[in-house]
């Protein structure tokens, strides 16, 4: 049956900023409005003559709006500051807006506890998404008690590929990126010790800073940005173009299959790019004490073993692989997070970078209090 016919309701006040206040209401659809297209023609006329910032608009009755009842609205509205609009016909009449050139609705009222709206979705979001990752993650564990039991059904193609992909290529980056952090590093705290005569110091402090702290961190967060976007995006892609799905129907574990062999990868090859991110940084470090300190090479590489102790490397290592595991878990749960279309694949491949990072930074904090005492 067909809805209430469009109509236009005006109401003029003598006094007031506000002098029309105009009701609109019914189906502004094209079936609605060409049986009475005159008449509304007409009064939009009229109302065009006044000027808009005396007008007052309320749509919040309209019931149905399609492209042509949009044009006619948006003509009508035109320099309005007054509009009470649903959000969906709202977001409809801004489009329509654009593509005439017409300014957009401005938004309704704003609510006062929209910052207490706003953290409880956070908050909900967020255990939704811990949720999942729960869920996910007890799901592999159960995958890795089964694949121990049958290590032949483990996918070592995909592992192999993907620790070359994770480790050797992110070798030239990573190792760049620390021989200029111990560059940085060292000449800084040669600056300071100068001043004190403790030139020596600059060995324990870039070595204990880079082995423990800075090599693991810079290495996972560059993985961050260079592994884990790109397994959210396959992921994403795979979701997209409905693989996922089709390799569940075949009976392929999504977990074996898509999220271990990475998430082992990862977990491998990070160690490894830790460690040459570590020598390169080192090897920054004595080339600045070289020049700036004097302090030869011989000595420098004597002194290290005495102001490093080896249980801070393995501290350091240790760190990189939990880290390598959460950069690409996270990376996984939001690829397989992702809706099939290209937006939600841009806006999965960013919140998984941010939520990478985010997740080593918290890691790293939990480690350092948990092995303040150690070292």
């Amino acid at each position: 049956m067909p809805g209430p016919e469009a109509a236009l309701e005006i109401e003029t006040a003598a006094h007031g900023p506000v002098r029309t206040r105009v009701r609109a209401s019914g189906e502004w659809t094209f079936a609605s409005l060409k049986t009475r297209r005159h008449d509304l023609a007409r009064r939009l006329a009229e109302l065009e003559r006044q000027p808009p910032e005396n007008l007052a608009w309320d749509l919040t009755a309209v019931a149905q709006l399609d492209d042509a009842g949009a044009v006619w609205l948006a003509r009508a509205l035109r320099g309005a500051q007054r509009v009470e609009v649903s959000p969906r016909h709202r977001i409809l009449l801004n489009q329509v807006g654009d593509a005439l050139g017409i300014p957009a609705i401005a938004a309704g009222r704003v609510d006062p506890l929209w910052p207490v709206v706003r953290i409880g979705e956070a908050a909900l979001q967020f255990g939704q998404h811990l949720l999942d990752a729960t869920v996910r993650l007890g799901l592999l564990v159960i995958r890795c008690v089964e694949l121990a039991r049958r290590p032949r059904d483990l996918p070592l193609r995909e592992l192999s590929a993907g620790i070359y992909r994770s480790g050797v290529t992110a070798l030239p980056v990573t190792m760049l990126v620390g021989f200029l952090v111990g560059i940085v590093l060292t000449y800084l705290s040669a600056l300071q010790l100068k001043r004190y005569g403790a030139d020596l110091l600059v060995i324990n402090i870039v070595g204990v800073g880079v082995v423990r702290e800075l090599g693991p961190m810079l290495a996972s967060i560059i993985a961050a940005g260079r592994s884990g976007s790109a397994i959210t995006a396959q992921l994403g892609v795979m979701r997209v173009t409905e693989e996922i799905e089709a390799l569940s129907v075949m009976g392929v574990s999504i977990n074996v299959r898509l999220i271990l062999p990475r998430v082992i990868a990862l977990a491998v090859a990070l160690p490894l790019v830790t460690f040459c991110t570590d020598l390169a940084a080192i090897g920054g470090a004595l080339l600045v004490s070289r020049f700036t300190l004097g302090i030869a090479p011989a000595a420098f590489l004597e002194a290290l073993p005495r102001a490093v102790e080896v249980v801070n490397f393995w501290i350091g290592i240790g760190k990189s692989v939990v880290f390598g595991f959460a950069v690409a878990f996270v990376a996984c749960h939001f690829g397989l997070r992702v809706l099939p279309n290209t937006e939600s694949l841009a806006a999965g491949v960013t919140r998984s970078v941010v939520a990478a990072i985010t997740t080593v930074i918290v890691l790293d904090a939990l480690f350092a209090i948990l092995l303040r005492n150690v070292g």
